[in-house]
């Protein structure tokens, strides 16, 4: 149907309460959860119900004990676009104050806590774009895997908007502060190759091998012992803002939980029989 002048009538960008059928997809495969962000039309931007559905999940592979790590992916040759800047215009053309975006950044901010506080690793597979919240969104990550044409960019002073998911929590810490002030400020992406160069990635593979790749870490890390995961993870992120004294008190008592586990036992039953320990996690 078309409009006057013969232009067929713009389409809205969808509401921010709207539900998106499929948008947020789940599986678990073996010992890994995925979440896949599935809006390839939008470069898989968030939009609708998608921030509730995501939080949703992860809490989903958190409270299922079959589950030992979580995957974050995107389909259609991206990542995550970040917010859907057509909704947020839409906002603003509809005159919404402050409240509306609050409300969504609020949701960001509990999904990528969620993460931080996940006792489970993981890791986000990254194919394509990953701007603004989507990049930080991988940042919230332990390990991200990237494919060789991967771009990730802090975008939010294109828009003329203020960075948010915990991006200047998460990015200065991986590369720096001047580096950080730097991709905040231009906007501007990077390769997956200069990401890796920085340790914005912990790893580059052709992308044809990206989903393969992340199955083999994913294995690797579901195989390794929990509680020990669970404990280092704590001790990096405590070791940011820890001295050195703390840090080792820290380690005496996270040592202590692991010599305690019968994990520990096999895990050196098994190196002196030579063959690969069972962990259970207890």
């Amino acid at each position: 149907m078309k409009g006057r002048g013969g232009k067929a009538p713009r389409k809205s960008a969808p509401r921010p309460e709207e539900p998106l059928a499929d948008a947020i997809l789940y599986h678990v495969e073996g010992p890994a959860a995925w979440i896949t962000l599935n809006r390839p039309e939008k470069k898989n931007a968030l939009a609708g119900t998608m921030r509730e559905n995501l939080l949703a999940r992860i809490r989903e592979a958190e409270s299922d004990a079959s589950v030992r790590v979580l995957v974050i992916t995107g389909v259609g040759g991206a990542f995550c676009a970040g917010g859907d800047v057509g909704v947020m215009a839409g906002m603003k053309r509809d005159g919404e104050d402050f409240g509306g975006l609050g409300r969504l950044m609020d949701l960001g901010g509990r999904i990528v806590s969620a993460l931080a506080t996940l006792p489970k690793p993981s890791i986000a597979s990254i194919e394509g774009v990953a701007a603004g919240a989507g990049c930080n969104l991988a940042l919230a990550c332990d390990v991200r895997i990237a494919s060789s044409s991967a771009a990730l960019g802090e975008t939010f002073a294109r828009v003329g908007l203020h960075p948010d998911w915990g991006g200047t929590y998460f990015l200065p810490r991986l590369v720096g502060c001047s580096r950080a002030l730097e991709m905040f400020t231009t906007g501007g992406m990077i390769s997956a190759k200069e990401a890796l160069a920085i340790g914005l990635v912990s790893r580059v593979v052709p992308a044809s091998r990206l989903a393969a790749e992340t199955r083999a870490l994913a294995t690797r890390l579901a195989a390794a012992p929990p509680l020990t995961l669970r404990c280092a993870r704590e001790a990096v992120r405590r070791s940011l803002t820890s001295s050195l004294s703390a840090m080792l008190a820290f380690e005496r008592q996270a040592q202590s939980l692991c010599w305690e586990s019968t994990d520990s036992s096999e895990g050196m039953h098994a190196f002196l029989e030579k063959r690969p320990p069972r962990f259970t996690g207890r």
